[in-house]
């Protein structure tokens, strides 16, 4: 079953893939391509960090191949990385005619997807350090959400299962201790999935709960799930995907 991972610029989409790809797994592997390849692709040596979306096209269609490891056996999802410089989000460049085929293209890959993956950028209020100011306020944040929860309704219709990742974790929480808590395991995790949804929900995603709630409403049969994210942590990395794995249908 298809996945289609999507969001923001500057979220940190690019390093997640390439995280999930490190070999040192637990219960997730990216099968194809493999980390290196992937690395080639994605990571500039030179600057020392992963590579900006080019602005020369308006749409870049990645796709990566995903094994997760549940106890019923090990289940593939096929990842369609949806990835713009941004442009593609804008009312007026949907609108005009010359981008008519690109944004269909768009719309094309996603209006059947029946699981939807969403990394969002933390705020500058959650945030803990010198880096604060580098982050949009809660409230640009909120109203950035409200235009996904727009998007969602108009042109995701059989979207089942909506995953929201709110990434860069270690900006904003003590990544190790939220691990523990959160952790997955095979044979007895200390959280069921709804208990887990509810914990990220009102601790991280608190300000648009009302929104969360609201598109729920108005997809039916939608259930949507809030995850904190990180580089810098396995455990957490790998619970959105093993979410997916568990739920999505073969």
């Amino acid at each position: 079953m298809g996945v289609i991972y999507i969001g923001d610029r500057e979220t940190g989409k690019t390093s997640l893939a390439m995280e999930l790809a490190n070999p040192n797994s637990h219960y997730v592997k990216v099968t194809h391509p493999d980390y290196e390849n992937l690395k080639v692709m994605l990571y500039d040596d030179a600057e020392g960090r992963t590579k900006a979306t080019d602005a020369s096209q308006a749409l870049y269609d990645r796709a990566l191949e995903i094994q997760v490891e549940l106890p019923t056996g090990k289940k593939e999802i096929l990842l369609e990385w949806l990835d713009t410089p941004g442009e593609i989000w804008r009312t007026r460049w949907q609108q005009a005619d010359e981008n008519q085929p690109e944004w269909q293209k768009f719309l094309g890959s996603i209006v059947d997807s029946e699981g939807i993956l969403l990394v969002v950028p933390p705020y500058r209020e959650i945030i803990s350090g010198a880096n604060r100011e580098d982050y949009i306020t809660q409230q640009q944040w909120c109203n950035r959400f409200e235009r996904w929860v727009k998007f969602f309704r108009q042109d995701c219709p059989k979207v089942r299962h909506l995953v929201l990742c709110l990434n860069k974790a270690d900006l904003f929480c003590d990544v190790n201790k939220e691990a523990s808590r959160l952790e997955y395991s095979p044979n007895r995790s200390p959280m069921t999935w709804q208990k887990r949804n509810a914990y990220v929900m009102q601790r991280y995603f608190r300000p648009i709960q009302t929104q969360i709630e609201h598109l729920n409403k108005n997809i039916s049969g939608l259930a949507i799930r809030c995850f904190i994210t990180s580089i810098h942590n396995r455990k957490l990395l790998e619970l959105p995907w093993i979410y997916l794995g568990s739920f999505l249908a073969d």
